[in-house]
């Protein structure tokens, strides 16, 4: 049965189109329900890497090189006494640790360290006359590798935004503009990097939700204070540069970095101002037409409060939306078919929840636990619609053996990138029966595992307390090891449950129910009286 699975879904796999776009969110302490902060993003191509490992703590006196694109085909898996940056990643320069530096978790964009600090990525865009003003000035930090050294040295948001800034500053940004969301269980910031030296940042109130959906958002300018931080002579070099003009408004995302204006964004952000209930809510919910917004600096919040406290469930629940009960409804597409397939290529109008994400992760920091018990993410591979998110902590001593394998183009059964993706693609066939059976399997699951998970995180903060700190981190590693392993496992024989389901296009060979079958026919006879 596997051999058939594999044959059969191969090519579909590799088949998804390649978009950069990830949607990330930050949510503060206040506006949680456990009082964590959380950091969470999709991280959505065709072409990033999969895996996931542990990089170790290096010593004092270690060199630490700077690498430019560092991550297509390259291997962590023995860093850093082997040093492979892959097939493109250039040493452009290195430095000297300090200190000690943290353990993290590395992933095509690194996201958590043993203190708790966590982070995400989306790409933003310019304007062309933006583009080619702060090419002039290109620095030696992409964003892979500021992630990575801010992880490494950082034991606080606010370090890692010094620290991000201070790079930026002396040695200059290379790459697209970022928005980065930086948390450590008790502070929330969001960074911006623009362009050459351009960055500016500021502090999320502790009751507030942030998202981003791959344009640059921080639309306000204060001086440097304990909230907001800055590249030094931001708007004088906005002036003699002509990105800005003296009047008006001094805002950095529209100075820097005013591209991706389109529905691909916009609409993702409108429709988590009607999904969440906030005090904006009577302004966007039944107005279809914000989805395509020209002034959303205007119109929508950077952040706002939302009446019911977030959870994961809450994030998860966003980004697996393909804008449902909306004019853009992503199952109501000609693209998706009598099934609703929503994880059709292409899709009509781009949602959150999009086939070639790669991974999806929810880090979950808890502050007044001890740091080793404190940094949980929760991680999964896939269209966030259909995958698990297994429990992964930054203090594990290891990681489960499928973590740190694979490429998208070459199938392997130990991988689980693909593990996910055949699950995933299984479901396409009939996705309208296929997600009811996804969740009938993965919800209990995951409800359950969060109680566990919750429970575990404060067994082993009594045993720290009580001096048993090793033993704490084994029980950590065991538990989210053996979580892994269980989806791992689960998901292999659900690929082949939905595969054989779904023979010669009906379930369990029995007629084939469909979510739109008779608006489909009309669908299908208006096609082919073009045709005539």
């Amino acid at each position: 049965m596997k051999k058939i699975v594999i044959t059969a879904l191969l090519i579909a796999c590799i088949a998804v189109q390649s978009v950069f776009a990830c949607f990330i969110t930050g949510v503060g302490r206040l506006a949680s329900a456990d009082g964590s902060t959380m950091t969470s993003h999709t991280c959505d191509s065709a072409s990033d890497d999969l895996r996931l490992w542990l990089i170790p703590s290096m010593a004092e006196g270690t060199e630490r090189e700077v690498v430019v694109d560092g991550r297509k085909d390259a291997d962590f898996s023995n860093f850093p006494e082997v040093k492979d940056y892959g097939a493109r990643g250039i040493v452009l320069d290195s430095y000297i640790n300090d200190k000690d530096t943290y353990q993290y978790l590395h992933a095509m964009y690194s996201f958590a360290n043993e203190k708790g600090v966590t982070m995400n990525e989306s790409t933003c865009g310019w304007t062309k006359a933006q583009r080619e003003t702060l090419a002039a000035y290109e620095g030696i930090w992409d964003c892979y590798m500021l992630q990575d050294a801010a992880l490494e040295n950082a034991a606080t948001a606010k370090e890692a935004v010094d620290f991000m800034g201070a790079k930026i500053t002396e040695q200059g940004w290379n790459g697209w503009p970022e928005c980065i969301v930086v948390a450590d269980g008790t502070d929330v910031w969001v960074f911006e990097a623009y362009g050459g030296h351009m960055w500016c940042a500021f502090k999320l109130p502790d009751d507030a939700f942030f998202f981003c959906a791959n344009r640059c958002r921080i639309d306000f300018w204060e001086e440097d204070s304990d909230t907001y931080l800055s590249a030094p002579n931001m708007k004088e070099f906005a002036l003699e540069t002509g990105l800005w003009n003296g009047e008006g408004e001094f805002r950095p995302c529209q100075v820097f970095a005013a591209g991706n204006y389109s529905f691909s964004c916009i609409g993702r952000e409108w429709r988590v101002l009607v999904t969440l209930e906030s005090d904006y809510t009577a302004d966007v919910i039944g107005k279809d037409e914000l989805a395509y917004c020209e002034t959303p600096d205007d119109t929508f919040p950077l952040y706002f409060t939302p009446y019911e406290k977030i959870t994961v469930g809450t994030i998860a629940r966003i980004c697996s939306d393909n804008y449902e009960g909306t004019k853009y409804d992503g199952t109501k597409s000609a693209y998706a078919g009598m099934h609703g397939n929503v994880l059709s290529v292409p899709y009509e109008y781009r949602p959150t929840n999009v086939p070639q994400c790669t991974y999806f992760q929810i880090s979950n920091v808890k502050a007044w636990l001890p740091e080793e018990a404190r940094c949980l993410v929760w991680f999964g591979w896939g269209a966030p619609s259909t995958t698990y998110l297994t429990p992964v902590f930054a203090s594990q001593t290891e990681l489960a053996p499928h973590f740190g394998v694979g490429t998208r183009y070459e199938y392997d059964p130990n991988s689980g990138w693909w593990n996910e993706a055949l699950v995933q693609t299984a479901a396409t066939l009939n996705y309208a029966d296929a997600i009811e059976v996804i969740k009938s399997v993965r919800d209990p699951l995951m409800e359950a595992q969060y109680e566990a998970t919750f429970a575990i995180q404060n067994q082993a903060a009594k045993m720290i307390k009580n001096g048993q700190r090793d033993e704490a981190i084994k029980l950590l590693t065991t538990y989210a090891n053996y979580q892994a392993e269980m989806w791992f496992d689960l998901y292999g024989d659900l690929s082949e449950e939905l595969l054989a389901r779904y023979v010669v296009g009906r379930v369990n060979m029995k007629s084939s129910p469909a979510l739109h079958k008779d608006w489909w026919k009309e669908v299908v006879s208006a096609v082919s009286a073009l045709d005539k």
